[in-house]
């Protein structure tokens, strides 16, 4: 018969005897899952047990029979041990286990089919498949779809091209998962050989290892049936992982973290001393902000002045320029995305753009007589945005061309304005108790409503969430991805007058920091909500605080006393190589170039 004719009942037959379904997902891969033992394709027999041990079936074992105060099941304690043991290649140890607790690792029709796959012996894993207790006849047929696709292209890979043909129409088929895959498959037959080694096409495909196969397999099963890869380091790396987040002061990635203690972090690990003084503003510092690659501070004054600081290697915080030009006070600083240029505005002012190797004005941005309040950057760092006094929100870019101006309520003359990450939302302050989320694509707007007026607010590194700081003396935590939502409130800092800022900082932005009127800042942690910190030593009003974003043991707090504080951490002190000196791990304690 013609093989064109061939194809074209083939497809016939396809295109009326397929439901479009896509074989189902059991679980997501929770881990890289590399196959030990792996050697030309095919798992090495001793890396799982196939039924040689004297272990009883797992039928005879008490399924109800449990472990600790957890009540932990036996069985399934046993098998991920057992697991474990020949995923490191212990295959001897974990054939004892099985041996001596009664308790295989794999039931014996599952080793069967383990065995089977890796043997390419498809039609009687096929029928293995049909006897390891899965009840979900979905699952059965997406996992003989993904074996009997590799016995069709083994065949067609050995040439095989009839074989290739009856396998696809008399067992792909029938089984009416994926038409739109099954339809492709059935153009592989033309020319097989070319299409398999993937040298071009659009229809091109890797011959898979039967490793890979089983694999896949393995994420479709249910559990119970076959253990999934590594699954006791997965646990053991879960309860780390809720060790570090219920420890209230964890704050490095530096160290190991041991199986034989629980994890338990200090409070030296929280920046809670004065390492450095800057004192080159002329009046109270209002705001400051580190850079994103922690390598600069930048920090705005009531004295119309913006002073770039240069974080050095050693720790030490030295002014790099002083940015003069505005008339009245800088209350609003932006750095671009790349960290070469920074935007600086005040309330009523023009927008100002900076670079920071020169320490230059690049560019001013002016509206008209209308007067600018605040600024902020695309993502790209192609476009500057500012809120405007008729409360709007102008769209520049670079060389001030006006892009867009979004109208109406949509800012207020004492607003923070940013920009999510990903350049999707735009965030602002439309009333004084209602944060904007603007979508800039579909211009959809969703709000956050306050039932007190909103001081500031700040957007999370991951753009999830956001913090706002209320005249009550409240910060509020608020989730913005998908649907919105209050998570968090953090109490016990001071504010009556003035506008106060705070932040998020630490590893992982564990931690929220704000300035307080009481001259301290305040540190609580993210997650339980607990004021954990108070740092004393300003005498004025603390306006704003900046976590660096690269060293999470670096805090800067700007004061109303006319100074910037660089904190850091505490009795961590090591002998400077080849000098003698005694230096803290954040560098020597400076003020403005002595020491404290």
């Amino acid at each position: 018969m013609d093989l064109f004719v061939i194809i074209y009942g083939l497809n016939a037959h396809f295109m009326g005897g397929v439901e479009d379904n896509e074989p189902p997902s059991k679980r997501v891969k929770a881990s890289s899952r590399e196959l030990k033992g792996v050697s030309n394709g095919l798992k090495e027999p001793a890396t799982y047990s196939f039924g040689a041990s004297m272990a009883r079936p797992l039928a005879s074992q008490g399924d109800n029979e449990v472990t600790g105060s957890k009540g932990v099941k036996k069985v399934e304690f046993v098998r991920i041990i057992a697991e474990a043991l020949y995923s490191l290649g212990y295959s001897k140890t974990g054939a004892c286990l099985e041996e001596e607790s009664g308790i295989p690792f794999q039931s014996p029709p599952v080793s069967i089919f383990i065995q089977q796959v890796l043997d390419g012996n498809w039609d009687g894993s096929i029928a293995t498949l049909h006897k390891i207790g899965i009840m979900d006849e979905s699952i059965i047929k997406s996992a003989s779809f993904i074996i009997l696709q590799q016995k069709f292209f083994e065949l067609l890979d050995r040439e095989k091209l009839m074989e290739a043909l009856k396998t696809l129409r008399t067992e792909i088929s029938p089984l009416s998962i994926n038409s739109d895959r099954v339809r492709e498959l059935s153009f592989f037959i033309l020319s097989p050989k070319f299409r398999i080694t993937g040298v071009s096409g659009q229809q091109s495909v890797k011959l898979k290892a039967r490793s890979e196969i089983l694999e896949e397999l393995q994420n479709l099963l249910p559990p119970t049936v076959m253990i999934p890869d590594r699954r006791l380091l997965q646990l053991v790396e879960q309860a780390l992982d809720l060790q570090r987040e219920a420890c209230l002061f964890h704050n490095s990635d530096v160290g190991e973290t041991s199986l034989f203690t629980d994890h338990q972090c200090g409070r030296d690990q929280i920046p809670s001393q004065t390492i450095q003084i800057l004192q080159e503003h002329q009046d109270e510092v209002w705001y400051l902000q580190f850079s994103q690659n922690g390598k600069y501070l930048v920090s705005s004054s009531s004295d119309n002045s913006a002073i770039i600081w240069e974080v050095g290697s050693d720790g030490k915080v030295s002014l790099k320029h002083r940015l003069i030009g505005h008339r009245r006070p800088v209350s609003s600083i932006s750095w671009s995305p790349d960290d070469d240029q920074i935007l600086t505005c005040g309330i009523e002012e023009v927008v100002r753009r900076w670079d920071v190797t020169s320490g230059a004005c690049l560019h001013v941005y002016e509206k008209g007589l209308l007067g600018l309040v605040s600024c902020s950057w695309s993502p790209d760092g192609k476009c500057v945005f500012s809120g405007l006094t008729d409360k709007s929100i102008i769209i520049w870019n670079l060389d001030g061309k006006e892009m867009e101006c979004l109208k109406g309520q949509k800012t207020i003359k004492n607003s923070d304005l940013q920009i999510t990450s990903d350049g999707k939302l735009i965030i602002t302050m439309c009333k004084e108790t209602t944060i904007l989320l603007i979508d800039r694509e579909s211009r959809c707007e969703r709000c956050i409503e306050e039932q007190q007026m909103i001081v500031s607010f700040t957007l999370s590194r991951d753009n999830k969430c956001l913090l706002v700081s209320l005249v009550n003396e409240e910060l509020h935590l608020w989730n913005i991805e998908n649907h919105i939502r209050l998570v968090a409130k953090y109490k016990g800092h001071k504010r009556s007058r003035f506008i106060v800022n705070a932040c998020f900082g630490g590893v992982e932005q564990a931690f929220i920091a704000s300035g307080s009127e009481d001259s301290q800042v305040y540190i609580w942690h993210r997650g339980p909500g607990e004021l954990i910190e108070t740092l004393e030593g300003h005498s004025g009003a603390v306006n704003c605080v900046s976590w660096n974003p690269v060293n999470p043991h670096m805090l800067a707090s700007a004061s109303d006393d006319r100074s910037i504080r660089i904190w850091g951490l505490k009795q961590l002190r090591s002998k400077q190589k080849g000098k003698g000196k005694s230096v803290s791990n954040n560098g020597v304690h400076y003020c403005n170039g002595a020491t404290i």
